[in-house]
């Protein structure tokens, strides 16, 4: 199994932290808030612990569960503390009204997020294209994910794995664009869709 960190708090912290104690890993809840991040862990259970904002994770793999406007100045407050760590980005950069991407359209949050941490991090993009209703439902549904390194690629598919999850690789962290855009259709079904979802849906691979 694997050792992660959550630096976040929020819904998608919370969802993919109660997998992760279920799937037999260890867990690390890291928040500025330190009375919500022990509340968090305490909720996990498992043996979740509440670390130090800012300090070194104890996780080998982190996951980045901010929000997309504070991806970047985060990563770069934890600074060296990041470094030989695995830094999964599942943020979605939505402009103010859900109907595009707050980011320029040759680049994704997860790059600008690779170009601040620390060389020896490792940045993989997944999970932006997922609620947290979906996650909480159990289901196997797929997660695709997006990165330069294979072992980095490698570890994040156990982990998703052990969450009853499939990992789906779409490439270089390149594609991590056209996941977040994929971030914003699921966006649009949501509140557009036939009959609507309230969220509940997740995009899979139908092959």
């Amino acid at each position: 199994m694997s050792s992660i960190s959550i630096i976040g708090t929020g819904n998608m912290a919370d969802a993919i932290g109660t997998l992760a104690v279920a799937g037999g890993n260890t867990v690390e809840v890291i928040g500025r808030d330190a009375a919500r991040s022990a509340a968090l862990a305490k909720k996990l259970g498992g043996g979740a612990t509440a670390g130090t904002f800012g300090a070194a994770p104890a996780g080998d793999i982190v996951i980045l569960a901010v929000l997309a406007g504070s991806a970047v100045p985060v990563i770069r407050e934890f600074g060296d503390a990041l470094a030989g760590k695995i830094i999964v980005d599942i943020t979605n950069p939505f402009n103010a009204t859900g109907t595009g991407l707050d980011v320029p359209h040759d680049t994704s949050i997860a790059q600008m997020v690779a170009e601040a941490a620390p060389r020896s991090a490792h940045v993989v993009k997944a999970f932006n294209t997922l609620f947290r209703h979906v996650l909480a439902d159990g289901s196997p549904v797929d997660v695709f994910m997006a990165g330069d390194d294979a072992q980095a690629k490698a570890s994040v598919s156990t982990f998703i794995e052990s969450l009853g999850l499939r990992p789906r690789d779409t490439g270089d962290l390149s594609m991590a664009h056209w996941l977040e855009g994929a971030g914003l259709l699921t966006m649009g079904l949501a509140r557009y869709g036939v009959g609507h979802f309230d969220f509940s849906l997740g995009i899979n691979d139908l092959g």
